[in-house]
């Protein structure tokens, strides 16, 4: 049972408890697929009606963001923490090395899933990774049988959302993975091409304030993010109603 938060459900899972789910996920017969919510994403669902039923429809929804933590608190619904997407994709990495799974990258610039696979394979040894492709692709149907001809199990989907939610949705059961991940902007941080914020600013819930710093252009996007606390405190005073 998912729980609550202005509309979008989310798994109230720990990190490791995620990475499991993930993992039996890998290994059921069928297509499965992974969202990871953010305030941005919550904000989004509400005034996008596809975005907010292919969120609500994944089979594992992350809280990945303490602003969606908060909101949940506030509304009397209480988390057990957040799971970051980069975080569980590391997990499944993990999994990945030792069971055999195969991997296949898609999204970012060109030449950077490349540079990502590269690291994760010096990161994780015995880690299949089984083809790359970038972001900058006009023709699903072509990248669809890449990764059906390369027998991908698992497919990180890094297009930014919530174009990566509809793809997986309308395209990955046709590929012939098992699951795909929606993690935006992984591929950059795999690749090392942009820099996470310390595990210090991380566990204080303030990753999103150093990508600020770093990034100053994303001022315009971040300024909303507190809205999140607004609209769930308006939707305690309804009831919870969202």
């Amino acid at each position: 049972m998912k729980t609550d938060i202005l509309g979008v459900g989310i798994d109230d899972l720990t990190p490791d408890e995620a990475v499991a789910a993930g993992s039996a996920l890998m290994e059921e017969e069928g297509f499965h697929y992974v969202v990871t919510p953010n305030p941005e994403f919550v904000l989004a669902a509400r005034k996008d009606e596809q975005f907010c039923a292919v969120l609500n429809s994944a089979d594992l929804a992350l809280a990945d963001g303490i602003g969606v933590v908060y909101a949940a608190k506030i509304l009397g619904r209480p988390l057990k923490g957040k799971v970051t997407g980069i975080d569980f994709a590391q997990g499944l990495l993990t999994r990945m090395a030792h069971t055999g799974r195969s991997l296949f990258l898609l999204g970012a610039k060109p030449g950077v899933a490349e540079l990502a696979a590269e690291k994760l394979r010096a990161a994780h040894p015995g880690l299949l990774i089984c083809g790359t492709h970038d972001g900058y692709f006009q023709e699903d149907a072509p990248v669809v049988e890449e990764i059906r001809a390369a027998g991908a199990d698992v497919i990180f989907v890094c297009l930014g959302a919530p174009k990566q939610e509809l793809w997986m949705v309308q395209h990955g059961p046709d590929t012939g993975a098992r699951l795909a991940v929606g993690l935006g902007g992984s591929l950059d941080v795999f690749a090392g091409t942009v820099e996470r914020a310390p595990e210090s600013w991380q566990k204080a819930g303030m990753e999103w304030l150093y990508r600020l710093i770093k990034e100053p252009s994303r001022f315009g996007r971040m300024v909303r993010l507190p809205l999140i606390l607004v609209d769930a405190l308006a939707a305690r005073l309804r009831g919870g109603r969202a």
